[in-house]
């Protein structure tokens, strides 16, 4: 049976940042075969392109989807998007290593984040090998929030020379299997009790795998360029690739520094340093409620905290904190208005709902809600901030220093996924760039957003054969209509995929979605770096 695929007609954007011409893809045995004038293939399989942009798949450089992807494979919500790759196990936050004795200390870490993942002990290498069958490709990160749990639990100190050692081994594990590099959430506990030597030991381990280093900044708030200092001397001291993830400016006294921390990351790849930043183009981020509070409130895990939570004195200390310092993290925001309750595993009615609201309606004092709300939640909430100017999303909409990243997990509107009220870039992202910041304002032309989202992205993460429409490539494609091609997830309304009845999508030549109805097809692969680097 001939598996030929004729994509016929459309205006084919290369992912290599050049303008687009009207021209026929093949795809053959799963990859990129010809791309050309009036190509001629008996059998093949023919879908009508004429008046679709026609894009190498969107690869979603930043994202959580390992915490849904193993209950959602069909990862609905980033295949509408026409996302064909997600790198995932970010912030310092990946399932693995899950080691004997500690899974119920992981479970309990990461239940805002996947409060329905089912997790088990095994190594990184298991994790890899064991993986699910889904619809997109999945690159795997080590995480070091995850290394410090296994290791040390949440002691808020340095290493030993042994713990660091062990720390060494476990990354070493995952490096050896196939994991593309370390990523770090040095903004929150117990990341953030690592000082800058750790990470510079850990860093010279991915050196020495040819690996990358993917780090939410030590803070994006009231230090925000200091730590982009921090993240670039990692990159020049380790000499590897540093990926700023999901980089912003947060917090009402920040508003306006992403032209300098963009200038900055100039500055260092002007001087040969590898360093890149992505970033989703919304006003709110997302996080677990416990992460806004001051850092010294989860010290010791869950349990301690849940239990310091209850008491007068941790109250105060948190108003005076915040008070003076605004949200950790995330900086001054103009009031609890700005913080919405997005999942809630344990009071799921209370989605939607605002800190604000339910300060009124409760008649207590914020602080005193965020308090009793985390304790009634067992720590599990998650949230969405609105932090952001518009204004510094748009400048690094338009830079060149900036891929695109939806930080968002793959999730459905319908199943175990489709609970809560997520944020909306988990359905939304990609199409947003390309409707409201490229058709709608004309911010950048579309063959530049395109290889921001692809080829750029590509190179990045030393993809060999991903990321460009090209002879020999992986036909990772989709098809859309950029006349329709819109957004239309919002905060309120968040479970909503783009319009544009017309998208399709082809992973490794297998079409997963047809005029934007999936198919059902799994045949996304667990891509693995080799010994120089190199991913496939």
């Amino acid at each position: 049976m001939n598996s030929d695929i004729l994509l016929r007609g459309g205006t084919v954007y290369d992912g290599a940042g050049n303008p687009g011409v009207r021209a026929d893809v093949l795809i053959s045995e799963g990859r990129i075969a010809a791309v050309g004038d009036n190509l001629a293939a008996t059998g093949a399989t023919v879908i009508d392109a004429d008046g679709l942009a026609v894009a190498p798949g969107f690869i979603d450089i930043k994202t959580h989807s390992d915490f849904t992807l193993p209950i959602n494979p069909k990862a609905e919500s980033k295949v509408r998007q026409g996302v064909t790759t997600e790198i995932i196990g970010h912030c310092g936050f990946s399932v693995a290593p899950a080691l004997p004795g500690r899974v119920d200390l992981l479970r309990d870490y990461l239940s805002p984040s996947a409060p329905w993942l089912p997790f088990r002990e095994m190594s990184f290498p298991q994790y890899l090998d064991t993986f699910p069958a889904t619809a997109v490709n999945a690159g795997m990160l080590v995480g070091h929030n995850t290394l410090r749990l296994m290791v040390m639990g949440m002691d808020k100190r340095a290493p030993t020379a042994d713990e660091l050692a062990r720390m060494i081994a476990l990354l070493e594990d995952g490096l050896k299997a196939g994991a593309l590099g370390l990523s770090s959430g040095l903004f929150t506990s117990p990341g953030a009790y690592a000082e800058p030597e750790e990470m510079v030991a850990l860093c010279n381990v991915v050196k020495r795998y040819n690996g990358g280093y993917f780090t939410h900044i030590r803070d994006e708030s009231n230090k925000v360029l200091e730590a982009v200092e921090e993240a670039i001397h990692i990159a020049e001291t380790c000499r590897i690739h540093v990926e700023i993830v999901h980089f912003k400016c947060s917090g009402l006294d920040n508003w306006g520094k992403a032209a300098t921390a963009l200038k900055m990351i100039a500055a260092a790849k002007a001087r040969g340093l590898d360093i890149d930043c992505d970033s989703h183009p919304y006003t709110a981020g997302s996080n677990p409620l416990k992460n806004l509070m001051p850092q010294w409130v989860q010290a010791g895990g869950v349990p301690a905290m849940l239990e310091r939570l209850a008491l007068s004195e941790t109250r105060e200390r948190i108003r005076a904190d915040i008070a003076r310092d605004g949200l950790n993290n995330w900086g001054r925001i103009p009031d609890w208005d700005c913080v919405q309750i997005s999942i809630s595993p344990h009071l799921p009615q209370f989605a939607g709902r605002t800190i604000k609201d339910l300060a009124a309606e409760r008649g207590k004092d914020p602080i005193d809600v965020v308090c009793d709300y985390m304790i009634e939640d067992q720590g599990a909430t998650r949230v969405l901030v609105i932090s952001i100017s518009e204004d510094d999303i748009r400048a690094i909409v338009q830079s060149p220093m900036a891929l695109v990243g939806s930080d968002g997990n793959c999730v459905s509107t319908e199943g175990i996924t489709s609970q809560g009220m997520p944020h909306p870039r988990f359905y939304g992202t990609f199409p947003r760039v390309l409707g409201h910041y490229v058709k709608e304002l004309g911010l950048l032309p579309i063959e530049t957003a395109i290889h921001k989202m692809t080829g750029s992205t590509a190179r990045a993460l030393k993809l060999t054969d991903r990321g460009l429409l090209k002879p020999g490539y992986r036909a990772d494609v989709v098809l859309f209509d950029p006349n329709h091609f819109r957004d239309r997830a919002t905060y309120g309304d968040p479970h909503r995929f783009p319009t544009g009845t017309r998208t399709t999508v082809l992973i490794n030549g297998t079409v997963v979605v047809r005029d934007t109805v999936h198919t059902g097809a799994l045949p996304g692969k667990v891509l693995r770096r080799d010994a120089d680097g190199r991913v496939q």
